[in-house]
């Protein structure tokens, strides 16, 4: 792993700056992510302490224990983040993140149909996933 992992919005105008990652990607195909991202999202996680953001950013409050973070002028989705939680940030703002393996899908009984990802890798459901985790009471 390289010192710093650069990554920027698709106009330019936030640019984010990583000390720490975990190099994997995991997909959502939950009802908030797929309207979030036309489909899916996908993210790779960041600890907090290890992110550095420069210009403005607008954060809309998804659920009652997280938001969601984008850049106001061109609209590209920045992070998925809960409560003090770590960053779990789109892979596209980091020319590297093309690098990082797939290591699950979660909701993925819930993926639509152009968006089932082939690939050997775990595929959680929503029951699996939801038995575990925060999850959005209306995504039912």
């Amino acid at each position: 792993m390289s010192a710093t992992l650069e990554g920027r919005c698709l106009c330019g105008d936030v640019s984010i700056t990583l000390s720490d990652w975990t190099p994997e990607i995991s997909a959502c195909h939950c009802r908030l992510c797929r309207c979030a991202g036309g489909g899916l999202m996908a993210g790779f996680d960041a600890p907090a302490e290890a992110v550095t953001v420069r210009g403005e950013v607008r954060r809309f409050r998804a659920t009652d224990f997280a938001e969601r973070a984008f850049c106001p002028r061109c609209g590209t989705n920045l992070w998925l983040r809960d409560d003090d939680g770590d960053y779990e940030l789109s892979p596209g703002l980091f020319e590297a993140a093309g690098r990082f393996p797939l290591i699950r899908e979660v909701y993925a009984d819930c993926a639509q149909r152009f968006a089932r990802l082939a690939g050997d890798h775990p595929r959680i459901s929503r029951a699996e996933y939801e038995s575990h985790h925060k999850h959005v009471e209306t995504d039912r």
